[in-house]
Parts: C-alpha cells; sequence; structure tokens
C-alpha cells in the first residue's frame, strides 16, 4: 500500500488527529487524579469534624428537639441557605461539600439542596453573580439551580 503525501489527502487529519490523541492521554490522567483526590478527601472514619454538622449538638434543647423530627438533609439544607444570605454561596457549597464527605449517606440529596442553593443565590445575589459562586459540587446541581431561577 502506497501512501500519499498529497496535502489535499492529509489535509483534515492533522490538527485533528493531534488534538485527539493528546486528549486521550490526558482525558484518563485528569480523571484518574481527580478520582484520587476526591477518595483522600472523605472522612472514611465515620467521625465528623465537620462544623456543619456538629453545630446541631450545640443547639438550644428546643431547637434540638425540632432537629431531631426533621430529616438531616432538610436540617443540612436549612442551614447553608442561612450561611447563603449570612455569608455568600461559596461558604455554603464548600460546607455542602464537606457535610457529604462526612456523612456519606448525604450524597443522595446533594444534588437537591445544591439546586436549592442556586436558587436562593438567584434571590440575594442576582443571576449574574450568583453564577460566578458555581463549582462542581454535586455534578453542577447549583448551576443547574441558578439557571433555573433565572429563567
Amino acid at each position: 500500500m502506497k501512501h500519499s503525501n498529497n496535502p489535499q489527502t492529509r489535509r483534515g487529519r492533522g490538527p485533528a488527529r493531534r488534538i485527539g490523541r493528546t486528549l486521550a492521554f490526558v482525558l484518563p490522567v485528569v480523571l484518574v487524579l481527580s478520582g484520587t483526590l476526591a477518595v483522600t478527601r472523605v472522612n472514611w472514619s465515620g467521625y465528623s469534624t465537620d462544623p456543619v454538622l456538629t453545630a446541631a449538638d450545640t443547639a438550644t434543647s428546643a431547637g434540638a428537639s425540632r432537629a431531631a423530627k426533621r430529616a438531616p438533609q432538610d436540617v443540612l439544607r436549612d442551614r447553608l441557605l442561612t450561611e447563603l444570605q449570612e455569608e455568600n454561596p461559596g461558604v455554603a457549597l464548600t460546607h455542602l461539600q464537606q457535610a457529604v464527605n462526612g456523612r456519606p449517606s448525604l450524597a443522595k440529596h446533594c444534588k437537591s439542596i445544591a439546586r436549592a442553593l442556586g436558587e436562593a443565590a438567584v434571590r440575594v445575589y442576582g443571576p449574574t453573580r450568583a453564577q460566578s459562586y458555581a463549582r462542581p459540587v454535586c455534578d453542577t446541581s447549583f448551576a443547574t439551580g441558578v439557571a433555573a431561577a433565572h429563567s
């Protein structure tokens, strides 16, 4: 088989092939490293040092009895919504990620909480500023909430 050096037959393959090869090498490396970093951030001991979760322990007895009747994800969502208003969405998202890392049972509620934070951020900060706080917590659900509240 004879390969052609004719520029017309090789024109469309050069840059695309280089980009494809680069992505084929770099993408798996990035995925492995990000997965490794995510696993190292999880608190596997079961003992939480997260201030978001331990704050319920210092609540008043009346507040604690009401919180005991509510689901943990509802308590967390309400606390994070308060933080969003008092601090900023970045702080609330950081505490959400820490809560999920410290208590993996909250992971199934992470998307709905992040979306609620995104919707609340639009009400408090407006769509442009709220979107500036978006980060990949819970599969970009915060950004989805911002977009839903803005439309």
